[in-house]
């Protein structure tokens, strides 16, 4: 297992207020794993025997509805922690945590979770304050599925996923990692007949540059108008 150099971590939200000497005790219990592309992290319902902090790639986190149904639940970005079940009580992970591209890791078993915070009380409070961020953007999310016109929300998934995970390229900002027209229905409680129709459409204006499982964001400013405030009848054909 190589070691990891606390320097090339520290900047992490997760370690922010650790010495040099802290870091370097909290990842000598951890390892380095790698996840090929489209290979499961951890399932659903399984026991959560690790936490994780992601180095490299992205990974996706998923709910399976009781009809079947998938449900996009957020995407993690690298320097993110996840899999942190123990941290709220949960013995099991509530959700599929999958790698979008290659991804490395760095886990640590979940049993050393209780030791670890005692001995390094700023791992809880920085943990609680990713679930507090997290829990405030499923507060919005919800409030988007309520209120909002599907156009609305999918010009809201874009935009964050974008401020996330965006880089910049020559006719936009681009999201950096695959990501599918079926992801977006998942994630914005629609159809893919309904995104692909929102898509296509913003694509022919120049607001997107489409491609395989590719997303350009051409003219953020006008999505961001669309999402705020959407004129004329774009009332979702998938809610009543």
């Amino acid at each position: 297992m190589a070691k990891v150099d606390p320097s090339l971590v520290a900047h992490l939200p997760l370690f922010a207020g650790f010495s040099t000497e802290e870091l370097g005790d909290l990842l000598r219990e951890a390892r380095s794993v790698r996840f090929a592309k489209n290979s499961a992290i951890f399932e659903e319902g399984e026991d959560a025997h690790t936490f994780f902090v992601l180095l490299h790639g992205h990974v996706r986190a998923s709910k399976t509805t009781p009809s079947g149904e998938q449900v996009v639940v957020r995407y993690v970005s690298p320097g993110e922690t996840f899999g942190v079940a123990m941290a709220i009580g949960l013995p099991n992970y509530p959700a599929t945590a999958t790698a979008v591209d290659d991804s490395v890791v760095l886990a640590w078993p979940a049993s050393t979770w209780p030791r670890l915070v005692a001995k390094f009380p700023a791992l809880a409070t920085n943990t609680l304050q990713t679930i507090g961020s997290r829990l405030q953007e499923t507060h919005t999310r919800v409030v988007e599925m309520s209120t909002q016109q599907v156009e609305q929300r999918v010009a809201h998934a874009l935009l964050r996923l974008a401020k996330q995970s965006g880089r910049k390229v020559e006719h936009g900002v681009e999201i950096d990692f695959p990501i599918s027209r079926q992801d977006i229905a998942q994630m914005t409680g629609t159809t893919l007949h309904t995104v692909s129709r929102i898509l296509s459409g913003w694509e022919s204006r120049g607001l997107i540059e489409g491609g395989r499982q590719r997303i350009v964001l051409r003219e953020p400013h006008n999505l961001s108008v669309l999402a705020e405030a959407i004129q004329g009848e774009d009332v979702p054909p998938d809610r009543p």
